[in-house]
């Protein structure tokens, strides 16, 4: 990845394709083994085991990913799972290192609250580490407040998993 990404060069994409998944997952199990010391092969399962329950449910009227692309190589995604009772659940946000500090971040975040405000959900809720210091001040900034704290040792290693919540306003 060259050092000199601009946010400008990289393009963004909805809908879903052949290879996003299993790209993804291994985007999050490179960047949390080398950032975090996170086992890859125990958090590949897990977001493998995330992505199969969203793609069951995949509802393109509610549901939404936003593939980043730089190159035509994928370098940062999200998605927005629709819940019961008008929720929506952030998902899948991951950047690669090299976009990282260049507003990817946030314009991923602004697309997806546009989306919420588009299909009307009352709340939005995500779970994410404690660790992810960085992630969490953004989420804050969103309007996102901490509401629960669990203990969890699936991960390969202990590690502290947090839900985030966020009520919208009509």
């Amino acid at each position: 990845m060259r050092p000199d990404i601009k946010l400008e060069d990289i393009t963004i994409r909805t809908e879903p394709r052949p290879g996003d998944m299993g790209y993804v997952i291994y985007l999050h199990g490179d960047l949390y083994k080398k950032e975090y010391g996170y086992s890859s092969i125990e958090l590949e399962t897990y977001i493998a085991e995330s992505f199969c329950e969203f793609y069951k449910n995949y509802d393109p009227q509610k549901d939404r990913v936003w593939v980043a692309e730089y190159q035509n190589r994928i370098v940062g995604h999200l998605a927005l799972m629709h819940r019961e009772n008008d929720a929506a659940q952030l998902r899948f946000f991951i950047l690669d290192t090299a976009c990282q500090g260049i507003g990817l971040g946030k314009k991923l975040a602004g697309l997806f609250f546009d989306e919420l405000k588009h299909n009307g959900y009352k709340s939005s809720y995500l779970w994410t580490l404690a660790e992810l210091s960085a992630a969490a001040g953004i989420y804050k900034k969103l309007g996102y407040t901490l509401t629960q704290e669990v203990e969890t040792t699936t991960l390969g290693k202990t590690a502290r998993e947090q839900r985030y919540d966020l009520v919208l306003k009509d």
